[in-house]
């Protein structure tokens, strides 16, 4: 592959996050999958499946245009992992390597973010109801136990922040309690923007879904579909 950094505006865009649910992404964002995407499509067993996978990379190359002033036909999301070589791990643009970017998806719903500087996002399904002893155990510090109760949304707003990070590239999934965020709020809100040591989340709910996107700059969010 012939990578050729694309010409764009000398002015530096905010970090962009943007999300919806996968319908409404499929309707209203356009472009192509690589060939390395469309086979890891094809073997998802399950439709709905398939459908967040292609609305995700769909959506993370339309953030990226968007912050690059670029089209989306001009980007190609490449997917490699160092350990074993194959089309998955953590996205990159081939046309703009200086931009970092990050998707995730949950049943029904898919996010994506772009910025200059490190980034990372993650969406996760929360009911109400008690918290999991186990996933406590493995990714949250004392402090942050101690806050979360036996809340489940509690929880799993600090696992999707803690899934951020680790997208972002400074945790790694054994290593979760290494960062204690209980510095930070865990009240539901449909967007809220928190600091932590000098990373900037800023979080938003959609139904039974919470989503958190990390980025070095505070990042603009736009919803799409409402």
């Amino acid at each position: 592959m012939i990578v050729t950094s694309l010409p764009y505006s000398s002015l530096v865009r905010p970090p962009l996050a943007v999300a919806g649910h996968t319908d409404d992404v499929l309707d209203m964002v356009s472009g192509t999958l690589s060939e390395a995407e469309r086979e890891r499509a094809e073997r998802f067993t399950r439709k709905r499946d398939r459908l967040d996978f292609v609305a995700a990379h769909l959506l993370v190359r339309h953030c990226a245009a968007e912050l690059l002033g670029a089209r989306v036909r001009t980007l190609t999301v490449v997917q490699r992992c160092e350990g074993c070589g194959q089309a998955h791990g953590r996205p990159w643009l081939a046309e703009a390597p200086e931009v970092s970017i990050s998707l995730a998806h949950t049943s029904g719903y898919v996010c994506a973010v772009a910025g200059f500087g490190r980034v990372g996002v993650d969406a996760e399904h929360a009911t109400n109801g008690p918290a999991d002893e186990r996933l406590v155990e493995l990714a949250l510090t004392p402090a942050e136990a101690k806050l979360v109760g036996d809340d489940n949304r509690r929880l799993i707003r600090q696992w999707v922040r803690k899934e951020a990070l680790v997208k972002r590239g400074e945790l790694t999934l054994d290593r979760l309690r290494e960062a204690d965020l209980s510095a930070l709020s865990l009240e539901d809100g449909l967007s809220i923007t928190l600091e932590w040591r000098g990373r900037h989340f800023v979080e938003w709910t959609a139904g039974t879904v919470i989503a958190s996107a990390v980025t070095d700059e505070p990042a603009k969010l736009r919803l799409l579909g409402g």
